[in-house]
């Protein structure tokens, strides 16, 4: 599948963002509670804050675009460089752990793999600078789990917004983990997931960054020219193994 949805992902990044910057989750839940007190929900503006991009591919550099409209800096980290876009939209190629001192808001676009699992970890996760908000719309293991959790404890991180986390499926599983004895592994994630889900200064949805009315119809309409061209003897949108 070709691209359907990088400004619908980075619009949901975006989103994450300025919800914790904001602090729209908070003030939501405690108006359904009926308190309206300040107090605690003080947030902070994006206006000349630095936005570090991890991935500058397609979403990433949709997500640049939308941060420079709000007047932030921009870094980013990617093993390819593109110097023209670079100037164009003016941000900055810098080395990942560059990225993670300087940036105020970190957001992650790369795939998963075995160069990226992990790539957010316990290693450099002390490196970000303090306070900082973590944004993860790619892929769950790319940041690993305790490091998140040891990160927002000590207020390394003031806040993550996510809409993957690591071993998500298992979150939708737990009723049928309860009863498998073979599962000591996958309940530990379990647990993990639940400590970091429960932490007020994290959002998570479910795995929803693509999910628009736009990018849906995109994907129906390419899946349905994909199948007519394989019929006619003549696919496109190949995969190399």
């Amino acid at each position: 599948m070709p691209s359907y949805g990088e400004n619908t992902v980075a619009e949901h990044a975006f989103a994450l963002i300025l919800s914790l910057s904001r602090n729209i989750h908070k003030s939501y839940l405690r108006t359904t509670r009926e308190d309206y007190r300040i107090e605690g929900l003080k947030g902070f503006d994006l206006r000349g804050k630095t936005i570090g991009v991890v991935g500058a591919g397609k979403i990433g550099l949709h997500l640049i675009k939308m941060a420079r409209g709000f007047d932030m800096k921009a870094l980013a980290y990617d093993v390819n460089r593109n110097d023209f876009l670079a100037d164009v939209l003016g941000f900055k190629y810098v080395s990942l752990e560059e990225l993670l001192k300087h940036s105020d808001v970190i957001s992650l676009h790369v795939p998963e793999n075995k160069f990226t699992h992990h790539l957010i970890n316990r290693q450099n996760i002390g490196l970000i600078k303090k306070g900082a908000l973590l944004i993860n719309t790619a892929r769950g293991g790319i940041v690993e789990t305790e490091a998140l959790i040891e990160a927002l404890d000590k207020k390394i991180l003031s806040g993550a917004g996510l809409d993957v986390i690591e071993g998500e499926n298992l979150i939708m599983e737990e009723k049928q983990l309860a009863y498998d004895k073979e599962t000591a592994k996958e309940m530990m994630s379990l647990v993990k997931n639940h400590i970091l889900l429960s932490k007020d200064n994290v959002i998570f949805t479910p795995h929803i960054a693509f999910y628009s009315e736009e990018a849906v119809e995109r994907i129906m309409e390419v899946s349905v020219e994909n199948l007519q061209a394989f019929i006619n003897g003549q696919p496109q949108n190949i995969v190399k193994a």
